[in-house]
């Protein structure tokens, strides 16, 4: 910066609020005005356009739903654990306590089945009982007792 010249807008503003600010100031065009800042290649201002105008946008896609998401992950987990001696840590896998216990449950079963009835059949069972015990867990929106739960 010269002497006795002003600072640009956002020079300023990268001093005093840091690097997110200043990023978040060029996106938007805010501090584009004065002290040598023409405005070129700045944002322009919102425009005043009637909220019929966004409607031919496509909806954002909607969250997984938790019942689904669990059952997703037990499925996975219960698959990768079918042929192993043990369980693994539940949070290395992204579980809940809760989670766990379903796999668990469901894995004990899918051994007994693959032993019986072959591989095929234990990773069918795997993915009925995922979606079974998941959608019962999650019936009345959610458990309680802390998120690890």
């Amino acid at each position: 910066m010269r002497t006795g010249a002003a600072p640009r807008s956002g020079a300023v503003l990268g001093r005093a609020l840091g690097p997110a600010v200043v990023f978040a100031a060029a996106v938007t065009g805010c501090g584009s005005g004065g002290s040598g800042d023409s405005g070129a290649g700045a944002a322009p201002p919102p425009s005043s356009a009637s909220p019929s105008a966004y409607a031919s946008r496509s909806p954002s896609p909607s969250a997984t739903p938790p019942a689904e998401l669990c059952a997703r992950i037990v499925a996975h987990w219960s698959r990768a654990v079918l042929d192993t001696g043990t369980y693994g840590d539940y949070q290395s896998m992204g579980l809940s306590n809760g989670q766990y216990e379903i796999l668990r449950g469901i894995v004990d079963a899918a051994r007994a089945e693959r032993d019986r009835e072959g591989r095929a059949a234990a990773e069918g069972l795997i993915d009925r009982r995922a979606h079974e015990r998941c959608e019962e867990r999650y019936r009345g929106g959610g458990p309680t007792g802390g998120a690890w739960q």
